[in-house]
């Protein structure tokens, strides 16, 4: 089998794996792209993105660009002769002519069963919509977002109580054996393709802070779906008093309707945690932090705090 030359580009956890992966295998890494490095927390403390520790650690070339376009940058890809470009979860779009660089081709590993949601978050919107499966797709790129070719797809059963985090974890683990399988199909040259159906496109945007606010009219499950697809940010919140309350946890509870207000306080348990009312049925509240406190259980939280039954969470 043909040992490539490759580039690869990746930021976040996501993408970690697979560069272990090919870290490993009996290909050679030229270069690593990643994002630049990032103040984050109240004192903006400089951090760096998972792939450029791992990249430091294991002596690779690491590139980071702040724009795509400069002369620099695409001067210093052309002098690696590289035979293709792996792209997981980068952050930015690859233009027509960083992808017309490689030798064979540019491909990327996506966490969604393509053409099903493609953008940014497409981990989260499938939790957050109730999916009942996911998985990776690894395509021959174009220079439109996650319009390519399907070279591979491989999928997974997401759990009732996948987080986010969870079912990224277990998506990376699938997508660098997949990535491994497309590597060997491509040296071997028996890579074969398949236009995706544009009939079946959903997308899955950037996250922002405002997803995260809880519409307690919503039914139960819903609103658990949104807190589980939204760890760890932006967060799922409510108000409590008029402070920002994040609901990290919870549990959806029967699906009859309710007379009761969306987003009553229903019962204040010291053993289970907080019961509140939904659009439908409703949603017991097990892990919670109050702006500017600690995350906690909500057994611990009710003995620190005076709650009271029919006191109405939100705006």
């Amino acid at each position: 089998m043909r040992k490539m030359r490759i580039i690869f580009f990746g930021t976040s956890e996501f993408a970690l794996p697979a560069l272990e992966a090919l870290a490993a295998s009996r290909h050679s890494i030229v270069a690593v792209v990643t994002a630049g490095d990032k103040k984050r927390g109240r004192g903006l403390i400089l951090s760096f993105s998972p792939i450029k520790i791992f990249s430091q650690q294991k002596n690779l070339h690491l590139l980071q660009p702040q724009r795509l376009d400069s002369p620099a940058f695409l001067t210093r890809l052309k002098k690696e002769l590289c035979d293709l470009f792996i792209v997981c979860a980068y952050g930015k779009i690859l233009t027509k002519q960083l992808l017309s660089m490689p030798k064979i081709y540019a491909i990327n590993l996506h966490g969604s069963l393509l053409p099903k949601y493609r953008g940014a978050a497409p981990v989260n919107w499938a939790i957050i919509n109730g999916e009942k499966e996911s998985g990776v797709t690894i395509i021959k790129m174009n220079e439109l977002m996650d319009q390519g070719e399907i070279m591979l797809q491989k999928k997974l059963k997401i759990n009732d109580t996948d987080t986010a985090i969870s079912l990224s974890e277990k998506l990376a683990q699938i997508g660098k054996q997949t990535l491994l399988e497309a590597l060997d199909l491509i040296a071997d040259k028996k890579a074969t393709f398949t236009k995706q159906d544009e009939g079946q496109v959903s997308f899955a945007p950037k996250l922002k802070k405002q997803d995260g606010l809880i519409n307690w009219r919503a039914a139960a499950q819903e609103i658990d779906q949104r807190i589980r697809g939204l760890v760890p940010w932006p967060g799922a919140f409510t108000y409590l008093d008029k402070k920002i309350l994040k609901i990290w946890q919870g549990l959806a509870l029967d699906n009859q309707k309710t007379q009761l207000s969306p987003g009553e306080i229903l019962e204040v348990n010291s053993q289970k945690g907080i019961l509140v009312a939904t659009g439908q049925g409703q949603l017991l509240i097990t892990e919670l932090q109050l702006a500017g406190k600690n995350k906690m259980p909500a057994t611990e939280f009710i003995r620190g705090h005076k709650l009271e039954t029919g006191k109405i969470l939100g705006e």
